[in-house]
């Protein structure tokens, strides 16, 4: 299983992640589509905050059911906080963020999150 060390553009936020990216979403809601992330979704449990988590800034909107986790200093979005159809918590990483990933081999699958 690959692991990856993850950061906003500042580095306040630093996170290390656990898990194997296959395909990545490119949501048209109206939060992704302004901020360009692309999105993997892992069990909460394979993201590990490398920083305090009181330097992470949170937005929440529409059901607020999604807590959009962003750095306050440089902006930049990387992960996301909620619960999958099933109850489990999850996370979706915004896999722009982490350095190694080459992302022009990615699987990318256009959700439209704007819909719901």
């Amino acid at each position: 299983m690959a692991t990856y060390q993850g950061s906003c553009h500042c580095g306040r936020i630093a996170f290390e992640l656990e898990g194997e990216i296959g395909q990545v979403i490119d949501c048209n809601c109206s939060m992704c589509r302004r901020r360009g992330g692309l999105l993997a979704a892992f069990p909460r449990e394979a993201l590990t905050l490398k920083t305090p988590e009181q330097d992470l800034s949170t937005y929440r909107f529409n059901r607020e059911a999604i807590a959009h986790h962003f750095c306050a200093n440089c902006g930049i979005a990387t992960f996301s906080e909620g619960k999958g159809r099933d109850g489990v918590a999850m996370a979706m990483v915004n896999v722009r963020c982490l350095p190694e990933v080459e992302l022009g081999g990615l699987e990318v699958v256009e959700v439209d999150g704007a819909s719901f």
